[in-house]
């Protein structure tokens, strides 16, 4: 998750989708009783949070330039 720059991570749907399976793993962790692996999800979440909305800028797309003779 170093480049969350990678056009991959453009549409917001994918963003989401990566935070929220992370919150997800995280409350499993904490239900079966397994608090270590739950902060480190929770982290990972944080994490995600931090790089995915509040550090993310979009890139523009710039329109072809046509060819000059």
């Amino acid at each position: 998750m170093k480049d969350s720059e990678h056009p991959f991570f453009r549409p917001l749907w994918r963003r989401v989708a990566v935070v929220a399976v992370c919150v997800i793993w995280s409350i499993i962790e904490f239900a079966t009783g397994t608090p270590f692996w739950g902060v480190i999800a929770l982290g990972f979440a944080g994490y995600g949070v931090w790089q995915f909305f509040y550090l993310y800028k979009p890139i523009e797309d710039k329109p072809p330039v046509e060819p000059t003779e």
